[in-house]
């Protein structure tokens, strides 16, 4: 536990030295599971999960052994050389998802900038450049990836957009067809918006998507940063839906923790991006492979995924009881373990309420407070994170 004034030093050792890109209230010291502890002791269930990224909660022992054992032999060598753990891992993400190829990087927004530069390399030849994106998503913080994402917020100040992207409304099959011209070389769709409020798309909606891309022979693509890696219930949200894109991303929930990003591609497509068209220093290194099978092996054993949908069917069942209760929420929704509660009013003291009663929630959209629990997570933890929102809910409708 953290001194008073310890906690005060780093306080002020932030402030001078961190950009303000972030307003963080909290320390936090240690994590277990679905639990972290701040510097004065209080433990807090997380139902964030790190905005998705600790699936499998914090510190998790295979994991943390991976990484150990790892570190201890070869942490980095280059892409110019191969190392053990890369094929291995390309391996066993190819094997549960489609007949393709891998390419490692760091993060979401690097693993959707490596989806575009893949599209623009397909549709060169024939001068296609335009991706087609949704109003409402979000793709990354790059100035490719924001001039992708589909919220106007997010790129306020950082004008001109990059060109060649094009954004309809979600769920709009319709608009999409209409927006497609010589020019278009691919879609990217989220099949289910995180930032833009936990939107699941349609299915019919993502198969007309599938029957347009192949009728005007573009890529279609998902961008599964944060609904994939078992968060739906599926391994990869397009299973959730049987509709298979050409090329999809990942990040987040990958490595646990360990910053590791990768997108794939169908076998069809494998050969677009040859040697010197595309590369990264850092990514696929031995480390973040072998923190990154953990996860994948982890995953397997002991039926998490198909108890994920039981944790899913108990944790809605319990929430749309509370909405019954409460006349300030809309809806829930959501698929898996990704799970929406919208409001009639920005979300953002309901969170904080949640917070102050020792749960950590998200917000998504304006209206929206986001739950992305551990997919391990107890039955006992979700009653007391319910517990918590209706507490929260008596307060934020008063």
């Amino acid at each position: 536990m953290a001194s008073n004034n310890v906690t005060k030093s780093l306080v002020e050792l932030q402030k001078e030295y961190l950009l303000p890109t972030y307003s963080p209230e909290l320390l936090f010291i240690k994590g277990e599971g679905a639990w972290l502890w701040d510097d004065s002791g209080r433990k807090y269930l997380d139902f964030g999960s790190g905005i998705g990224v600790c699936s499998l909660g914090h510190s998790h022992p295979a994991v943390a052994e991976a990484i150990r054992r790892q570190v201890g032999t070869l942490t980095h060598i280059s892409n110019l050389y191969m190392n053990a753990n890369q094929p291995k891992l390309a391996e066993k993400l190819v094997k549960r998802c489609f007949d393709g190829a891998v390419f490692f990087g760091n993060s979401g927004a690097e693993a959707n900038e490596g989806l575009i530069k893949l599209a623009r390399k397909h549709g060169n030849p024939k001068g296609r450049f335009e991706i087609i994106t949704m109003n409402d998503s979000f793709h990354g913080r790059t100035l490719a990836t924001l001039a992708a994402t589909g919220r106007a917020k997010y790129r306020d100040g950082f004008a001109p957009d990059m060109p060649g992207f094009k954004h309809t409304p979600f769920n709009d099959a319709k608009a999409l067809a209409e927006a497609i011209t010589p020019k278009t070389c691919a879609v990217l769709i989220e099949p289910i918006q995180g930032e833009g409020g936990v939107m699941p798309a349609d299915a019919e909606f993502l198969q007309e998507a599938r029957r347009i891309c192949d009728e005007h022979e573009i890529l279609l693509m998902f961008d599964e940063v944060q609904c994939g890696m078992g968060r739906t219930g599926s391994f990869f949200a397009w299973q959730h839906y049987g509709v298979k894109p050409d090329a999809l991303s990942l990040a987040k929930a990958l490595g646990n923790g360990f910053p590791i990003g990768a997108f794939i591609v169908d076998e069809k497509y494998k050969k677009v991006l040859q040697a010197g068209t595309h590369a990264s220093t850092f990514g696929g290194t031995p480390l973040a492979c072998a923190a990154a099978m953990a996860v994948l092996d982890t995953l397997e054993k002991n039926s998490i995924l198909g108890k994920c949908s039981e944790k899913s069917e108990y944790i809605f069942g319990r929430l749309n009881d509370l909405s019954a209760k409460f006349e300030c929420v809309r809806e829930i929704r959501g698929v898996g373990l990704m799970i929406g509660i919208e409001l009639d009013r920005p979300a953002a003291k309901l969170r904080k309420s949640t917070e102050d009663k020792a749960l950590l929630t998200l917000t998504a959209g304006e209206n929206v407070l986001r739950l992305l629990p551990p997919l391990n997570v107890t039955i006992p933890e979700i009653d007391k994170a319910v517990e918590i929102i209706e507490q929260a809910l008596v307060e934020f409708s008063a």
